[in-house]
């Protein structure tokens, strides 16, 4: 028996590290090539090498509308079809509204916002189409947060809005496309040890008080695997996952 996603191209954005990179990882040992996003072509070119022949560089900034509509249509050119997207590229940056720099507030708008609605726009069609072929439905996953159904403190003030707005604009799209089969599912993570949390003092906070400990990426990883291979009958439109122990 072939892996579940045999035949199908899938897009990871914020491949380079974290859950996009656990996520390329787990959609290739399905059987998917998988088209590798991020703006750190090393590192990308570094777990292409792992993948093998089949999975695809693109060096992109995904605050940067024009460069995500090539990088798109690079990966349908050199791969024929696009069946997976999944937006995973995002930014945070937590303190209290008097304290933060309203750059680093537009930066987690150009990148939890902008990016997904710019990666998205441009894979719809493609998406569109690969739902009409052989394996009959196509999927739009978004990494978004816990903080995208609560606010958790005053801090989280921003990052909280783009996690919202992306948890709107993903009911939004299933409204719209479950007709065309294309599934659209969202996946809130907890807090997860990765580039985002290292150094926070949420992060260390959590490390200290949790005897279980954070999820690790490859944790957030099987979620999205779980919603891209169900049968193409049923969609998985939100998984909300925490540590054990997370009480908020």
């Amino acid at each position: 028996m072939g892996a579940r996603l045999d035949g199908t191209v899938a897009v990871v954005t914020g491949a380079s590290s974290g859950i996009g990179e656990a996520t390329a990882r787990a959609l290739a040992g399905e059987g998917a090539r998988v088209a590798l996003l991020a703006r750190r072509r090393d590192r990308l070119e570094a777990l292409a090498g792992e993948l093998g022949g089949e999975a695809s560089v693109h060096e992109v900034d995904v605050a940067d509308d024009d460069a995500v509509a090539r990088a798109i249509e690079d990966v349908v050119a050199r791969h024929g079809r696009l069946d997976v997207l999944v937006n995973n590229a995002g930014y945070g940056s937590m303190s209290p509204a008097t304290e933060s720099a309203l750059s680093e507030w537009r930066t987690m708008v150009d990148v939890n916002v902008t990016g997904v609605l710019a990666t998205t726009h441009a894979a719809l069609g493609h998406l569109q189409r690969a739902a009409t072929g052989e394996r009959g439905i196509a999927d739009v996953v978004t990494v978004s947060s816990v903080a995208g159904r609560k606010v958790a403190g005053p801090a989280v003030n921003v990052y909280a809005a783009t996690k919202h707005a992306v948890g709107a604009f993903s009911e939004a799209l299933r409204q719209e496309l479950g007709a065309d089969h294309v599934r659209v599912g969202l996946v809130e993570p907890g807090l997860v040890r990765s580039e985002l949390t290292e150094g926070g003092d949420l992060a260390r906070q959590a490390e200290a008080e949790l005897e279980l400990g954070l999820m690790e990426a490859a944790d957030i990883a099987d979620a999205i695997v779980y919603m891209v291979t169900r049968p193409r009958r049923m969609a998985v439109n939100e998984i909300l996952v925490r540590p054990t122990e997370q009480t908020r």
